[in-house]
């Protein structure tokens, strides 16, 4: 069973930064199209960030210029940067993808829709 894993999340004043990873749990899934959503308190959730699988990128409009979601080669995970955070931005975020399998197990193939836990993220003075 593979699971998406989250880490990055905290308290932050307004206009400080934090970075958001998400990362498969096991080495031989990696992530393909990913996007990154949250839901703060009596909202609907939303989708802040995305990438697809061939590297297309898109925001919604309240976190352009400020947020930059890139792929971190180097650990195999997709990571979210959140610049200049306001209060409206506290929220669980949550990592949402699809993952590619690169093992040798026949009965395994990739996985579709996978969430993460969430990440508390709190911008407060």
């Amino acid at each position: 069973q593979v699971q998406l894993v989250e880490s990055g999340g905290g308290l932050v004043q307004p206009g400080g930064s934090l970075r958001l990873s998400c990362a498969a749990s096991r080495i031989a899934f990696s992530i393909n199209a990913v996007g990154w959503h949250r839901q703060a308190p009596g909202k609907q959730r939303e989708l802040v960030a995305a990438m697809s699988d061939v590297g297309r990128i898109g925001y919604t409009d309240s976190v352009k210029g400020r947020f930059t979601i890139s792929r971190d080669y180097a650990k195999n995970a997709v990571s979210l940067q959140m610049d200049n955070l306001e209060p409206g931005d506290t929220a669980v975020y949550y990592c949402n993808a699809d993952l590619l399998y690169s093992g040798s197990d026949y009965y395994t193939g990739p996985v579709h829709n996978l969430w993460g836990q969430g990440t508390q993220v709190t911008v407060s003075s």
